[in-house]
């Protein structure tokens, strides 16, 4: 298997949907949270004008991370983090996130924040993200995801 990443086309906005649906339900989903999930979940091309996204491929996506920075450049979600079922545990995750981290320092932003899936908390936290909050999830009503973040610059000390 020889994975390589490169930015994603405007025309993989819909193989980006699939995947994330299909990286999604892998968790143990049921088909109605699902669907619930569906636009939350969907890339479309206007995405493309705030995100960035990469993509992990071999014989076709097998990855992708989304890229999202906000307004003030200080900081930017990680705002889509899917592998395909059949490539997880193969390290593509691990992958796009130095990736992500790597452009993010390129950019000079002081952190990278998510709304996790609560299954994905320990991967997230072995990358070095702490929990800062709970949020309210965008598709399930009395859902709420841990609000993570990974500072990339310390606090700065202010001597007396």
């Amino acid at each position: 298997m020889s994975i390589t990443t490169r930015k994603a086309r405007l025309s993989d906005a819909d193989a980006l949907s699939d995947l994330s649906m299909r990286s999604k339900q892998s968790n143990g989903y049921d088909d109605a949270f699902m669907e619930a999930c569906r636009d939350e979940l969907t890339v479309r091309e206007e995405d493309f004008r705030t995100t960035d996204y990469w993509v992990a491929v071999d014989d076709g996506i097998c990855g992708m991370v989304g890229l999202m920075p906000d307004a003030d450049g200080k900081a930017a979600e990680v705002c889509a983090l899917f592998i395909d079922p059949d490539h997880q545990r193969k390290g593509i995750g691990q992958m796009l996130w130095d990736l992500v981290v790597e452009d993010a320092k390129s950019r000079d932003l002081a952190s990278l924040y998510l709304y996790a899936d609560p299954g994905a908390t320990a991967f997230y936290e072995a990358q070095g993200l702490e929990t800062i909050g709970q949020e309210p999830s965008g598709s399930i009503p009395g859902r709420t995801l841990p609000h993570m973040e990974l500072k990339l610059v310390p606090d700065l000390k202010v001597s007396d």
